[in-house]
């Protein structure tokens, strides 16, 4: 007997093999990894942050709003959504739409909105929805209706295509139930401000190459669905194992690296398109791949050189983490440095900046010292703790100067520094102590402020990734705490500022100061040892 499928709109951005693996019959007792702490802690700060949203929303359309019981089996609250969309009522949260056995969808939405000839979906999430700018359409929380859109003068669109494809996914539903609106589809967002709706052409041609969001996830969703179908089925299956970004937090990854490193499948050491490329010319595993003329490219690769691509190869087969891809590498020193490091907690601002000062005397204690604020944010308190870090920053950086000494500052990866360097004085413009937007692009366009996260990509090559917490061990550093990263600070971070209605834990605020030390310790440590003549004992890329 066939099996039915009916998928959820999760699947239009979720691997392919991941849908094979969570509808295959025999891969229901395989071990996986448990949900990630950090995971689960944003979906319950998404489901607070819509239960804000409807309380607001109440407050605005009172009993024009019904709410669908949550805690009740999905066919109890999809016949009360039915229910409720043929008795008209205006605004419906927590809708479980109607299934759609022919199209193989299932699934909800957080709230539909009665327009004129049927409804309209509307997404709510923890995220930004718009940025600065003009151009959006956008409506009033108050008035959530996309008749009553206007174009902002103050937001332009984020495009946010997982919000846009999941918004599809319930036009389609309710096509399916004959309750969609006529006319073109459109579906609105509240985001993390949620003071307005950003409305979202379902049709308009913005997509690559033309398409629109309806096409790409009509596209997405039927091969989705034949990849389920054939899972489920015991059909051959229609996608195999391959190594992406999303394999770092799936549930299934260890299934799917035991098959990878049984077939020395090529995607362990490029990912993403670059592994579908070499695939059609016949180079499927990375013994292939290292047997290749790093001279002669067998096919165009966008993620990499191809001849880094076998360099890298022979480094995975040899398991060298690294490489040297310069004969003499090149790291700007000075004569007084400084390390930092910023902490920030998703969109809501960076709560500490970091610095370790070393190098010359220039009168001020060598070592770590950090700026921090312990308010939860967003906070005004921040602007202090950012204003002082600039502050201490910009004299260490004058008095070298005025010494006659260089001075250089170093950080790993500057798009999140830079982000909240630009964001901070942009936010707080005109408080004490805050650089003005143009004195911020000035330090960090200029050669004092320095990424190694560049440098270790221009220089090395890395057969397991670049990201500090994999290079600096190279360079012999190891972080104090057996859990440091960036998810885990997240937890951290709730504790130490009792966002959960908990008391604030100072513990977990030492754990972060801990933390962050060891990051600017980490780059220091990495500059050093890419100074040192340990380099002549790294395997340089042109001898493999």
């Amino acid at each position: 007997m066939t099996s039915q499928v009916q998928l959820d709109a999760g699947v239009v951005t979720r691997c392919r093999r991941r849908v094979h693996l969570e509808h295959d019959p025999g891969m229901r007792e395989v071990p996986r990894l448990p949900p990630d702490p950090t995971g689960q802690q944003r979906k319950a700060d998404a489901t607070e942050h819509r239960r804000a949203v409807v309380t607001a929303l109440g407050r605005f359309v009172g009993s024009d709003l019904m709410e669908i019981p949550q805690d009740v089996p999905s066919a109890d609250r999809e016949r009360v959504t039915a229910a409720a969309m043929a008795a008209g009522v205006p605004f419906i949260w927590g809708a479980a739409l109607p299934r759609d056995p022919l199209g193989g969808r299932r699934g909800g939405i957080d709230l539909l909105v009665r327009d004129t000839t049927g409804y309209v979906p509307i997404l709510v999430v923890r995220h930004k929805v718009s940025d600065p700018g003009q151009g959006a359409r956008t409506s009033p929380l108050a008035h959530p209706l996309p008749g009553g859109a206007r174009v902002d003068p103050l937001r332009k669109v984020r495009p946010q295509p997982r919000d846009q494809l999941r918004l599809a996914h319930a036009q389609r539903q309710l096509q399916a139930a004959g309750y969609a609106v006529r006319g073109r589809a459109t579906g609105g967002v509240i985001g993390m401000d949620a003071d307005v709706v950003v409305w979202h052409d379902l049709e308009a041609p913005n997509w690559p190459n033309g398409r629109t969001a309806l096409s790409e996830y009509d596209s997405r969703f039927s091969d989705r669905l034949a990849v389920a179908a054939a899972a489920a089925n015991g059909a051959e299956p229609l996608a195999r194992p391959t190594r992406i970004v999303e394999c770092r937090s799936c549930p299934w990854w260890p299934v799917c690296e035991e098959d990878l490193r049984d077939a020395r499948d090529v995607s362990l050491v490029v990912r993403g398109e670059d592994a579908v490329a070499l695939r059609k010319v016949g180079v499927t595993t990375v013994d292939e791949l290292a047997r290749l003329d790093p001279a002669e490219q067998v096919t165009p690769l966008v993620g990499m050189l191809h001849e880094d691509a076998v360099i890298l190869a022979r480094a995975w087969l040899r398991d060298l983490a690294v490489v040297r891809r310069v004969s003499k590498m090149d790291v700007p020193r000075a004569d007084v440095e400084v390390d930092v490091d910023m902490e920030s907690f998703g969109d809501l601002g960076a709560y500490m900046w970091g610095c370790l000062l070393s190098g010359a005397d220039v009168g001020e204690e060598p070592g770590y010292r950090a700026f921090a604020t312990w308010e939860a944010l967003p906070c005004d308190d921040e602007a202090r703790s950012f204003a002082e870090f600039w502050g201490w920053l910009t004299g260490v950086r004058l008095r070298a100067r005025a010494r006659g000494l260089t001075f250089r500052a170093y950080c790993y990866n500057e798009l999140a520094e830079n982000r909240w360097l630009l964001g901070s004085a942009a936010r707080f413009k005109g408080r004490p102590g805050i650089p003005t937007v143009g004195q911020v692009k000035e330090f960090i366009n200029s050669d004092a402020w320095i990424d190694l996260f560049g440098i270790v990509q221009d220089q090395f090559l890395c057969a397991h990734g670049k990201g500090l917490k994999t290079i600096a061990p190279v360079a012999g550093f190891t972080w104090r705490d057996p859990e440091a990263g960036g998810e885990n600070s997240m937890r951290w971070y709730r504790d130490a500022v009792g966002m959960d209605g908990r008391p604030p834990n100072p513990a977990q605020r030492d754990r972060l100061l801990v933390y962050n030390e060891d990051d600017v310790r980490a780059t220091h440590a990495l500059r050093e040892w890419m100074t040192s003549d340990a380099m002549d004992d790294l395997p340089f890329a042109g001898d493999l």
